[in-house]
């Protein structure tokens, strides 16, 4: 089971309405819309996107790299070098 997996409903609906505003994006485009209000609306994707990151990497954190550390050895290793990796693409995003 994943760390998300309680609330999974609820993280499918934001992706859901993610993809609706990329669908929205391209309908922007599509009809040659002013292009800093395409720019702003890839703004907000970003950030909804970004929001969701967060929320995944928090439930990351507090259940699998937690139940990791509570068994020890190299899978506790493991689970912090990956979650540290995520936060750096994170923040290079």
């Amino acid at each position: 089971m994943r760390g998300y997996s309680g609330d999974k409903e609820n993280l499918l609906k934001r992706l859901r309405r993610i993809e609706g505003q990329v669908r929205g994006l391209q309908r922007m485009v599509e009809n040659d819309e002013y292009c800093i209000d395409v720019l702003t609306q890839i703004s907000a994707a970003t950030k909804a996107l970004q929001s969701v990151s967060l929320g995944l990497m928090d439930e990351h954190l507090k259940h699998c790299v937690t139940e990791a550390i509570e068994q020890g050895g190299d899978t506790a290793t493991e689970k912090v070098r990956e979650a540290s990796e995520a936060i750096a693409r994170l923040v290079r995003s």
